[in-house]
């Protein structure tokens, strides 16, 4: 897709000027307390998910004047998100995410908490331009790679399917394009061998984000948060990760298929093929040892996993699930199947 470079509109006035005003609005006369922080930048968080739920806490523990909150809607019978939860709790005003960008009502009532700053904690909504930029001091978004890398919304998956050494974190302004706004800060982690996307994130990028969106936001109260154009002639953009990215080719190099295993893992799962039905593959990792069988054999089933022979090697497979079933361990998956040594696991619906 075109990479889009216009910068999002701005005022004229720095950051440090525009805060000078807040405070002047605040307090009248210009008269403001430095030990009471938070009460002169209003915050608006729109996220969700455990996430979202962590960001508010800690902002709210940072002295920061949270005043609202924008989280997905609760379905009939299911359980609230668990940011909206957080807020409603908390005694907040919680608005429908996805309604901001068809219900001008919604707008309004985010118009009227007169925010300063948005912050955008795990969003997967598209968010109007009229609510983006309607804060004096605009939009602040966390993402989980190290822009202009791996723009989309399955960062993580990719950078481990793809073999990153090296991933990590921006914090950046949104504008009009696809995760192209400029950078703010940037924390980077390195991807290790048998990292999956629940490792790496829960891991590393979950507590160190949120870390980063206080840090971000005290940034931005005082005036000393950067706007660090990203080179647009380096990103790379990926679609979602989907069952259509992540069959297994058998026939690949043996790094390949254990990165697509976990890049896969938990979701959307790795898929292969066995006695001709779909079948997901989680949690590997690789066995050396030259030729062991044909590609896709399966050399032995125990307690530790299923262990399928590679071009050279093998990858012990934990964990499967047959479409539409559970996961199951990979000696309940055999039992279940009644798996034998000997069998396959086939590749992509075109190579069968």
């Amino acid at each position: 897709m075109p990479v889009v470079r216009r910068m999002h509109r701005t005022t004229a006035l720095t950051a440090a000027h525009a805060l000078d005003r807040l405070r002047a609005r605040a307090l009248p006369c210009g008269r403001w307390n430095l030990d009471v922080r938070g009460l002169w930048m209003r915050i608006v968080l729109i996220g969700q998910a455990a996430f979202g739920e962590a960001v508010l806490k800690a902002l709210q523990d940072a002295g920061e004047a949270v005043v609202g909150v924008c989280a997905p809607a609760t379905p009939d019978g299911a359980r609230p998100d668990p940011l909206r939860a957080a807020a409603e709790a908390a005694g907040l005003p919680v608005l429908p995410t996805r309604r901001l960008r068809r219900d001008a009502a919604v707008v309004q009532q985010y118009l009227d908490l007169k925010p300063d700053l948005n912050v955008m904690a795990f969003v997967t909504d598209i968010i109007p331009e009229s609510v983006l930029f309607a804060p004096p001091l605009k939009t602040v978004q966390y993402h989980p790679s190290l822009l202009p890398l791996h723009r989309g919304a399955s960062a993580i998956n990719w950078a481990i399917m793809q073999g990153d050494a090296k991933t990590g974190l921006t914090i950046f302004w949104p504008d009009e394009g696809i995760d192209t706004g400029p950078v703010l800060l940037q924390r980077e982690v390195p991807i290790g061998p048998d990292d999956t996307v629940t490792s790496l994130y829960f891991g590393q990028l979950f507590p160190m984000g949120v870390e980063a969106m206080v840090e971000s936001v005290r940034m931005v109260r005082d005036g000393t948060a950067p706007r660090i154009e990203q080179d647009h002639t380096k990103a790379t953009y990926e679609p979602i990760c989907r069952d259509e990215h992540t069959w297994v080719d058998w026939q690949a190099a043996p790094q390949a298929i254990h990165n697509l295993i976990r890049g896969a893992n938990p979701t959307p799962g790795a898929n292969a093929t066995y006695r001709g039905n779909q079948v997901k593959l989680y949690d590997s990792n690789l066995v050396p040892g030259g030729t062991l069988g044909r590609p896709g054999e399966l050399l032995a089933i125990d307690d530790s996993g299923v262990l399928v022979a590679l071009r050279d090697g093998a990858v012990r497979i934990k964990r499967l699930q047959a479409l539409g079933g559970a996961k199951q361990p990979a000696a309940a998956w055999a039992k279940a199947t009644g798996a034998a040594v000997g069998e396959t696991l086939g590749g992509p619906p075109a190579a069968r």
